[in-house]
C-alpha cells in the first residue's frame, strides 16, 4: 500500500470542498492505498479561520508530505494551499498525478484555473 497526499481545494466552500476530499480519500482507498487528506484531518483541532492555526495547519500536512509516496491532486482549481503542496512534493520529487473532480486520471497535467483570491475554493 502506497501514502497517497490528496491535495483538493479547502478554504471557501468548506462544507462542498469537505464532502469532495471524503469522496477523493474513498476512492484512493479503493485503489488500494492510504489515503491522507491534510484538510480533513488538521481542521479536526485548529481553526481554518485564524491566520496563525491555518499556516500551522499546512506546515503540518507538508510534513506529512515527505513521507507520501504520491500527490494526487483532484479538480481544476489551484488554491493558494495546494500550490504550495504541489511545489512541495516537486522539489521533493514525490510523483504527482492528476485526476479531474469525478476521480478520472489525467494522462497530462492540464491547465488549473489558479485561484489567487482570499478564498479557495
Amino acid at each position: 500500500m502506497k501514502l497517497i497526499f490528496v491535495c483538493s481545494p479547502y478554504s471557501g466552500k468548506i462544507q462542498c470542498n469537505t464532502l469532495k476530499a471524503q469522496e477523493y480519500c474513498k476512492f484512493v482507498y479503493q485503489q488500494g492505498h492510504v489515503p491522507y487528506a491534510p484538510h480533513l484531518h488538521n481542521p479536526q483541532f485548529l481553526n481554518e479561520n485564524i491566520l496563525k492555526e491555518r499556516q500551522a495547519g499546512i506546515m503540518l500536512g507538508l510534513e506529512i508530505l515527505k513521507k507520501a509516496d504520491e500527490m494526487w491532486m483532484f479538480g481544476h482549481l489551484l488554491s493558494r494551499g495546494m500550490k504550495q503542496e504541489m511545489e512541495t512534493a516537486q522539489n521533493l520529487k514525490i510523483p504527482i498525478k492528476y485526476f479531474s473532480s469525478d476521480c478520472k486520471e489525467r494522462t497530462i497535467k492540464k491547465l488549473w484555473q489558479i485561484k489567487t483570491g482570499g478564498s479557495d475554493n
